[in-house]
């Protein structure tokens, strides 16, 4: 069987090759062919999941007050014309009221105008319908109230004081504005029912209009000529769900102007002709491998002999820690495309401390101690890891099982991975039915993001996963990470961060296998590139593109 499927490739590349031997012009002119991983269940801001497929196509049709640019973490105008500061005089000097000056002359898809009171119908939509595959909590968590001040005023007050307001809220996806009349004359808002109509068709401002959504085969956007900013220079076309090979070989024929691209792509693209492979910098979006403290009596997999409580004991979580072999995953699945980061604060964002203790490199005499400490040395264990097949998240499963067996021969990790949709239906339990899930992190441009919902015993994954249950001092890890969530004062914040990310090297709720490196893929014809990791993945906005 092998052998069948490596003549096949062979065949298909011999196919694709010559197809594109015969033509060396741009093919598909007038219009960007991207090839994407997966497809979006849902287009509606107040629907979308963070990190799901959605989003990308959000991107392009919806706008928000403000945006990332494209070189950087800077924040730019979208519907608000200035971005607001306390020396313009649109943030309070308590730093609890932020006001919005709408721009004017914007035009929805649907014909309809933009003003203010589109902008707070947004936002309350998302709250009030709280969907619980959405992220109401986005706005609902930070917004204490907001109101129209005028036709092209929107001002927001805060439930205290917040850091992060501009660059994790204002900015999201969730947080996209939608046209009030094209909702209400389609299902109108019912609170915890989705909104068929948003789900499926598109009511925004953005550069783009949908034209066609073919499920299982593309996404078709046009152009929008109504745009209030620079009008977009190609139409776009989004290929769903091609495999690894077929991305790779279609590129190479020139029939994908780009791809979703990981390291473990480079191989087969590098030198290729008319192929250009964007590298540098690295994502925000670090590969962890979850210990789960909260695992109902009874769930796990008939294989796994833990007790629920294995993961309570800091001991066993650090010692995966020292167990993994870093370098294994670096230089093997990343291709050397990478970096290895020790905690849910990204490098290259703020907080980020570079001199705080990391596990990046394998030790395996600790690892044994702690082992022996914990008592599952001589006896061992066996343990399931879930993960979504074919991917640099069952690579890193990959490198832990065999980090863990070539450790001790009485350990046994048994690694699950299974198809993107059953995956993403466990993953999505709560209480989750497993020990362990490999899966990366949501990319933000602010640390809070990252601690709230990934460290703090109350946050997002700390409830789910009953972080309570192992925290040698939940009480001090919450107080901190509130605490820098309001804080003003840049050093005092920083400090903060620093202090969390020494106490969580020692209290670990994560396995953070490495920080991925930026990559993507494309035919050398595309002007105007630029890729930004702030931007939904696959970090592209179509909008900069030409051909």
């Amino acid at each position: 069987m092998r052998n069948l499927i490596i003549i096949t490739q062979t065949i298909l590349l011999g196919v694709f090759l010559a197809v594109g031997a015969q033509a060396q012009t741009v093919k598909n002119p007038g219009i960007l062919v991207h090839a994407a991983d997966d497809e979006a269940t849902t287009l509606d801001p107040a629907q979308v999941e963070a990190g799901e497929g959605g989003e990308t196509v959000i991107l392009q049709v919806y706008d928000r007050l403000l945006e990332f640019g494209p070189s950087g973490p800077e924040l730019v105008p979208g519907l608000a014309s200035v971005v607001p500061t306390i020396d313009n005089g649109m943030i309070s000097d308590d730093g609890m009221t932020y006001t919005f000056k709408i721009r004017e002359g914007v035009v929805f898809h649907d014909g309809t105008d933009l003003t203010a009171e589109d902008v707070k119908f947004s936002w309350d939509r998302i709250v009030d319908m709280d969907l619980p595959e959405g992220q109401s909590g986005v706005i609902a968590d930070i917004v204490s109230d907001s109101k129209v001040i005028d036709d092209y005023t929107f001002q927001v007050t805060l439930l205290e004081p917040s850091a992060s307001f501009l660059n994790s809220t204002v900015v999201s996806m969730a947080a996209s504005i939608v046209s009030q009349d094209a909702v209400m004359a389609n299902g109108g808002v019912v609170e915890g029912e989705p909104n068929q109509y948003m789900a499926q068709n598109v009511a925004g401002t953005g550069p783009y209009k949908l034209k066609a959504w073919n499920r299982g085969e593309n996404i078709l956007l046009d152009i929008n000529e109504n745009y209030w900013g620079e009008n977009a220079k190609l139409a776009a076309r989004i290929e769903i769900g091609a495999e690894p090979d077929v991305r790779v070989l279609g590129l190479r024929a020139g029939n994908y102007d780009t791809i979703e691209t990981d390291p473990s792509f480079v191989a087969d693209i590098e030198g290729a002709d008319g192929v250009t492979l964007h590298t540098g910098g690295l994502l925000l979006e670090p590969i962890h491998v979850g210990f789960n403290l909260n695992i109902p009596e009874g769930s796990l997999p008939k294989e796994d002999t833990i007790p629920t409580d294995f993961f309570h004991d800091p001991r066993v979580r650090q010692a995966f820690n020292y167990a993994f072999d870093y370098d294994a995953f670096l230089y093997g699945p990343l291709a050397g495309f990478g970096q290895f980061n020790p905690h849910y604060l990204p490098i290259g964002i703020f907080g980020h401390d570079a001199d705080a203790p990391v596990y990046g490199a394998q030790d395996k005499a600790k690892a044994e101690a702690l082992f022996r400490d914990a008592g599952y040395w001589d006896k061992g264990f066996s343990v399931s890891v879930i993960t979504e097949e074919s991917n640099l998240f069952a690579d890193a499963a990959l490198v832990l099982k065999d980090s863990m067996e070539a450790l001790n021969p009485n350990f046994r990790i048994n690694v699950l991975a299974v198809a993107e949709a059953v995956f993403d239906e466990a993953h999505a339990q709560n209480p989750i039915e497993y020990a362990m899930w490999v899966k990366n992190a949501d990319p933000f441009a602010d640390p809070h993001p990252y601690m709230s919902a990934y460290q703090h015993p109350d946050g997002e994954w700390g409830e789910v996963h009953g972080f309570s249950n192992g925290y040698r001092n939940p009480e001090k890890i919450a107080e901190l990470i509130d605490g820098a969530s309001i804080e003003l004062d840049v050093e005092k914040r920083a400090a903060m961060y620093a202090e969390l990310q020494r106490l969580l090297f020692d209290d670990p709720m994560w396995l953070i296998t490495a920080q991925e490196g930026v990559t993507m893929a494309y035919r050398s014809w595309v002007k105007g590139f630029e890729m930004n990791p702030l931007w939904p993945r696959p970090s592209l906005r179509f909008v900069y593109l030409d051909k």
